[in-house]
């Protein structure tokens, strides 16, 4: 997936967000920057849907901290560290490297939100989507790898909290490749068929793995692919990534799981 945020800095474009998503009077409460105490600091994680490529939209991790002040009343600070082409390997990596950003970030977030998998399997993006590997035994190996870093990930964010209060919510993924339209026009049935068995895999090792370490699992397969529904209308131009109703979507999804385990004042 294509690089394109990191982080979300523009008072302009918090205004926008918080305006349709809370409806106004909530912006005083919901900042991008430096955090400050009393502040409920929200840290996301992940790949190029949470940085918010091929949107031009407010990406979801900003959508969910404004709904998060609403909910709660409380200040709120997001650090959208996703990145475009991350996998699950090079997410361990930044989560090990001593001092590095997403060490710090996520040593004192109340929220870590994490997704973070698809680019796994990019190596086999085309015998995949083509319909040449249909049982996904061609992706056994990097199926072992995720569920083994992912377990690490979850770990290691564990460490830095260091048994503070933290609620850590991970999700699946609608299509781990171009889905709607898009994977109509391009790939055979037996290809998109390929694809949608692979993510059904992936989202039930990161379901398997967040649940047997205490975080939360957010499924976005389900209300993505909603029977009788076009799940076009909520992607990207590209296929792969969501559009704004997409991330309005998600970030929905994620404040629905419930509040924070933070004490909020």
């Amino acid at each position: 997936m294509i690089p394109r945020l990191r982080r979300l800095t523009t008072a302009l474009l918090l205004l926008a967000l918080v305006a349709t998503t809370a409806g106004g009077g909530a912006v005083a409460g919901v900042r991008t920057a430096t955090a400050h105490p009393g502040q409920l600091e929200v840290v996301a994680l992940g790949d190029s849907v949470t940085s918010g490529t091929a949107c031009n939209c407010a990406a979801f991790p900003a959508i969910y901290g404004a709904l998060l002040h609403t909910r709660t009343g409380s200040a709120v600070s997001v650090d959208n560290l996703g990145a475009g082409g991350l996998d699950s390997a090079g997410l361990l990596r930044r989560l090990d490297q001593p001092d590095s950003p997403t060490e710090a970030a996520t040593s004192t977030a109340d929220v870590v939100l994490v997704t973070i998998g698809a680019n796994d399997f990019g190596d086999h993006h085309d015998d995949i989507t083509t319909g040449r590997c249909t049982d996904t035994d061609c992706v056994a190996d990097e199926l072992e790898q995720l569920s083994a870093n992912l377990h690490r990930i979850l770990e290691r964010i564990g460490a830095l909290r260091t048994g503070r209060a933290t609620t850590v919510l991970v999700t699946g993924y609608w299509n781990v490749f171009e889905d709607g339209e898009v994977a109509r026009r391009t790939f055979p049935a037996t290809g998109r068929a390929a694809t949608t068995d692979l993510t059904l895999r992936v989202n039930a090792i990161i379901a398997n793995v967040t649940t047997a370490t205490g975080a939360t699992y957010v499924d976005l397969y389900a209300p993505f692919e909603r029977p009788g529904t076009d799940v076009t209308a909520l992607l990207a131009p590209d296929g792969d990534h969501p559009n704004a109703a997409g991330h309005h979507l998600i970030a929905q999804l994620l404040a629905n799981t419930g509040l924070p385990r933070a004490t909020f004042h």
